[in-house]
């Protein structure tokens, strides 16, 4: 056995593992069917172009979009650049950006770069406490009108999921392109690309039990975007290059698989956050809760433990547990969490916080032992002082 398997993995929110019947399709794509999607001169084509039409298809259906408007990408971070580059970079005067604070790496360094170059004025909409967004300060600053506005369906560090419905309303309302980086909700909570004033949807595989290394953009019937890639004119020339056919495949399953599975799935993943959220508050007295309670994926329990900082707790549970203290894309820089900072939570809490992801795979008895090394960890802490 592996130090991997001893190991029980609780960091959904970073990457899930592939489920086993997603990957069988990676494997058939890469070693059976391995035909290029753009060589339509014989079957091995024909056959990869097909499972291209096929994925689109199961993509559309989970988010209720049409399969014409999917754009294959690497994943979430390359959809977030081609739809936030590509759609300021066709505007000759400078653009104002509507950003809020909480939004991945990938769209706050992204409008930052168009800024520092001047292409850009950003514009931060306020956050609360449980990183709620203000919708009447969205309301007012829209008013005024805007290039793009860009919110996420739900937050990768705390959970709280946003009312897509109601902010894609308002930006409609001021005709506003509304960019929603959905990488964490899609196959988790309903998304309706076609009715909720969506206008660019940025999704992600390996948040959703495909592979990592594939990820789509939807962009709405009628807009248009500059590409970031030339060569070929692939993908309705947004994103040329030749098709990663096995993960495409294997996206396409793993939204097949969701739009079938999500809701019982997600229940039994609330129980089980729920079982291990109640057995750490009945443990650690001053354990916070971050986020909003009432609106949070089901697989997020983001936690503080005021002062005990959480590399504490991570040097003692890491042989036993994959948790982490943050957003993965920046885990490897020991700063503390933008996410935490704009929502103005003190600094103890801050540097207090560790992220906890349930997925599918998590069983009850995984969630006992979590708690229970959790625990030893922070008695072990508590009497060093």
């Amino acid at each position: 056995m592996t130090t991997q398997e001893k190991i029980i993995y609780l960091d959904y929110h970073s990457t899930t593992p592939v489920d086993p019947r997603v990957a069988e399709k990676v494997m058939y794509y890469m070693t059976t069917a391995f035909g290029n999607a753009n060589s339509v001169d014989h079957g091995y084509g024909n056959q990869a172009a097909q499972s291209v039409k096929q994925a689109r298809q199961h993509i559309a259906e989970l988010i209720n979009a049409s399969a014409k408007e999917i754009i294959f990408t690497s994943g979430a971070t390359e959809s977030i650049n081609l739809a936030i580059q590509g759609h300021i970079n066709q505007q000759n005067t400078p653009a104002t950006i509507i950003v809020s604070p909480v939004e991945h790496k990938a769209v706050l360094d992204t409008c930052k770069v168009l800024a520092k170059k001047g292409l850009a004025e950003i514009i931060w909409l306020n956050v609360n406490q449980q990183a709620q967004i203000d919708l009447e300060h969205l309301e007012k600053v829209c008013s005024g009108g805007a290039s793009l506005l860009c919110v996420m369906a739900a937050n990768n560090e705390v959970g709280t999921i946003y009312p897509i419905e109601k902010i894609g309303a308002i930006a409609q309302k001021y005709n506003i392109p509304f960019l929603c980086d959905a990488s964490q909700a899609v196959g988790k909570i309903p998304i309706n690309f076609q009715d909720w004033g969506i206008t660019y949807l940025a999704i992600s595989g390996h948040k959703l039990y495909a592979p990592k290394g594939v990820g789509a953009l939807v962009v709405k019937k009628g807009h248009y975007l500059e590409p970031l890639i030339y060569g070929g004119g692939h993908e309705q020339g947004l994103r040329s290059g030749t098709l990663n056919v096995p993960g495409i495949a294997a996206l396409g399953e793993a939204c097949k698989l969701r739009q079938l599975e999500m809701e019982a799935d997600e229940t039994a993943i609330t129980l089980l956050r729920d079982q291990l959220q109640s057995l750490l508050q009945a443990k650690i007295p001053n354990l916070l809760v971050n986020g909003d309670l009432n609106n949070r994926l089901s697989g997020n329990l983001h936690i503080s433990i005021p002062d005990i900082p959480n590399s504490a707790i991570i040097a003692r549970v890491r042989h036993q547990l994959a948790i982490s203290t943050g957003a993965a894309c920046s885990s490897g820089i020991v700063a503390p969490s933008h996410v935490l900072q704009a929502m103005n939570l003190a600094e103890n809490i801050i540097e207090g916080a560790l992220r906890i992801g349930i997925g599918k795979f998590t069983t009850k008895e995984e969630i006992e032992k979590v708690s229970s090394a959790i625990v030893s960890a922070v008695k072990a802490i508590l009497s060093l002082k």
